[in-house]
């Protein structure tokens, strides 16, 4: 399956041990993590100034997103498609793969439930979805 882990369960699983951190290890290995730019900016902004990691363990974490997800061009989604502009790239991207969950905290994003095929889902969903499999 195609998952994208939005920037804050992404900075979640690299700032702290903890649920986000189990996700991302097991769709490391279980499914394909999709990016794009905008959200790679995301994470690195957030893992530098929010967290405050040191620049080279921020330049680490993003050559190993690199290595190992797939980058995706976003596709154009209409403005009124969500609730926040800022989360417009998100929708464009699991558009643009054809993605199967977008796991997030987001509320903006959550009370969507759905984006094009794409259910859109808590960190903890996701872990009971797949523990079901």
């Amino acid at each position: 399956m195609k998952i994208v882990l939005d920037a804050n369960v992404m900075v979640a699983a690299f700032a702290a041990r903890g649920l986000c951190e189990s996700l991302f290890e097991y769709c490391l290995v279980n499914h394909e993590i999709v990016l794009s730019e905008p959200l790679l900016d995301e994470i690195r902004r957030n893992l530098s100034e929010k967290v405050k990691l040191p620049q080279q363990t921020v330049m680490d974490i993003e050559r190993l997103l690199r290595e190992n997800g797939m980058l995706f061009e976003t596709a154009a989604v209409e403005t009124d498609a969500c609730r926040d502009a800022d989360d417009l790239h998100v929708l464009g991207l699991i558009k643009s793969a054809e993605c199967n969950y977008l796991v997030t905290g987001d509320n903006d994003l959550l009370v969507l439930n759905n984006f094009e095929k794409c259910r859109i889902v808590t960190p903890r969903q996701f872990w009971s979805i797949e523990k079901q499999q």
